[in-house]
């Protein structure tokens, strides 16, 4: 693989690397990659940015091997469609965190003193230091949503200015938020108690809308919120709101769309960027560095580490790594602990125990909506590392006998002294995914698929009356229901398949109503 295109404004480091590796490199930033493609059809190496790579461009290049993302999103490439031609996906994750963290940083201290205002009177003549009195970021609680590589070094970047800082995410090991000196705490009360809110997720659907009403009106007077994670997040309306009442200052740098044109966040916004977060010199040399080297790496020595579409053995069936990732889900949404996941352990029934690596991947995917079940196992046991969270895949034989067939256990748990913990088992019936058994609820056999509701409550007469009365009331039908008692015949487990999402609102309505000691709902 000698011949490499880059279509892209991408730092001339990577030529530079790739040349003196001995490739043929073509960079070409001023025509479009319909024509480039078209111009070098024996292409086996492509390097992009936000080029669309659709199945159209790679039908046209039929001598293409790999392709990499200078980046970590890979939203713009068509993963399936290249693992369909046998062509390797890569990204370059983590190359702008440093650029994205420093941005968070530099936004808080424009805001607290007004600099850009300060500039522009200025410039006009102005004189106005008491209008732009500002606020000191020392000393001030920070409340960092997110501790993925880029929450993470915001920390660190904090440290200078003696902040104490809150820390919200649901798998980050409470050891390591230690060590990183975060005390960890629950969404509601990291908003009630920080000065400077700042958001670093992924858009997921469990993220979409997470910063709503509920959330800004815990907010101190005065707060701050810093956007540099996506504009889906948060709820614009309810900032709209509270911001009168509060008097919230809004920092943002993320849209729906990136482009020129008006944005819907421009009367709430205190301080507006155009989508910077990456934008730095520095960045731009790392992730062109690092797609160069990930490239040389790839063809002379085989290493395959960053890539995101890889296959599975061929004898594995793929719906046993999407089980995996259903099974984790359901623990994680299971999951009624004020402490974050310690650890994992997992038990591989029958012929999968040899194929277990190859779920490690979907199980942290299950776990945590930012990582992508399609990354390999490598990446997948360096970002539990990062998070402090162990994993142990467990002999068949040491949770007893009689697990013969294709199934599994992912078991999730914390603590040290009392131990909390969630077990799940599921297997395959009739090549649908089942989940047979959640804690002591066992022989539930419950598909999870779709549109999911499940609720733990004492069981008494009635209760399923009054939860399908709830959902009769909205128009939403259920289409299965499962309801079996634990072995103390105390409690019972209802899981409902719905005709369609049951709002957040109305889980805790019924879940009041009933007294459950457990209720979610869930859509896989």
């Amino acid at each position: 693989m000698k011949k490499v295109l880059i279509p892209t404004k991408l730092n001339s480091v990577a030529r530079e690397l790739l040349e003196e590796a001995g490739f043929s490199v073509v960079q070409d930033s001023d025509r479009s990659l319909a024509e480039l493609v078209r111009e070098h059809p024996q292409t086996e190496a492509l390097i992009v940015r936000s080029e669309p790579v659709d199945e159209e461009v790679l039908a046209a290049l039929p001598s293409l091997r790999l392709v990499i993302r200078a980046g970590s999103g890979y939203n713009t490439i068509d993963v399936k469609a290249a693992r369909r031609r046998n062509v390797d996906v890569m990204n370059t994750p983590g190359a702008n965190a440093n650029a994205v963290a420093e941005e968070a940083i530099a936004m808080i201290l424009a805001a607290y003193r007004h600099l850009v205002e300060g500039d522009v009177t200025a410039r006009q003549g102005l004189w106005e230091k008491k209008k732009l009195m500002g606020r000191e970021l020392s000393g001030k609680t920070v409340g960092v949503v997110g501790l993925g590589n880029i929450g993470q070094l915001v920390v660190a970047r904090l440290s200078g200015f003696k902040n104490q800082i809150l820390g919200y995410d649901p798998v980050l090991n409470t050891k390591r938020a230690e060590e990183l000196g975060i005390e960890l705490v629950s969404l509601e009360e990291l908003f009630s108690r920080s000065d400077i809110v700042t958001l670093h997720v992924p858009q997921t659907d469990d993220t979409r809308g997470m910063v709503d009403q509920r959330l800004l009106s815990l907010m101190k007077d005065g707060a701050m919120l810093v956007n540099c994670a996506r504009a889906a997040v948060v709820d614009e309306e309810a900032i709209r709101q509270v911001k009168r009442d509060k008097k919230l200052i809004f920092c943002n740098d993320v849209y729906a769309k990136d482009e020129p044109g008006d944005k819907s966040c421009v009367d709430i916004a205190d301080l507006m960027l155009p989508h910077l977060g990456a934008s730095t010199i520095e960045a731009n040399i790392t992730a062109a560095r690092r797609a160069a080297e990930q490239l040389i790496a790839y063809v002379e020595r085989g290493v395959s580490r960053y890539v995101v579409n890889k296959g599975v053995p061929e004898e594995l069936d793929e719906q046993y790594q999407e089980l995996a990732y259903q099974v984790a889900r359901i623990a994680h949404h299971y999951w009624e602990s004020d402490q974050s996941v310690r650890r994992i352990e997992c038990s591989f029934y029958g012929n999968l125990h040899q194929y277990a690596k190859w779920f490690t991947a979907p199980v942290v995917a299950g776990i945590a909506s930012e990582f992508d079940g399609a990354s390999d196992p490598e990446e997948a046991e360096a970002w539990l590392k990062s998070k402090g969270i162990g994993y142990e895949v467990r002999e068949p034989a040491a949770v007893g006998k009689g697990y013969g067939s294709s199934s599994m256990t992912i078991d999730l748990l914390s603590g040290k002294e009392a131990i909390h913990q969630v077990s799940v088992r599921g297997t395959l019936t009739e090549n649908r995914a089942m989940i047979s058994r959640i804690d002591d609820f066992d022989n539930l056999y419950f598909q999870p698929a779709g549109h999911s509701l499940v609720f733990v409550y004492e069981d008494r007469p009635g209760v399923l009356a009054m939860i399908t009365g709830s959902l009769g009331s909205l128009g939403i039908n259920i289409e299965d229901i499962r309801s079996p008692l634990d072995s103390s015949r105390t409690h019972a487990l209802a899981a409902l398949k719905t005709s369609r999402e049951v709002p957040r609102r109305v889980v805790q309505q019924i879940r009041q109503e009933i007294k459950a000691k457990v209720g979610f709902a869930l859509t896989i």
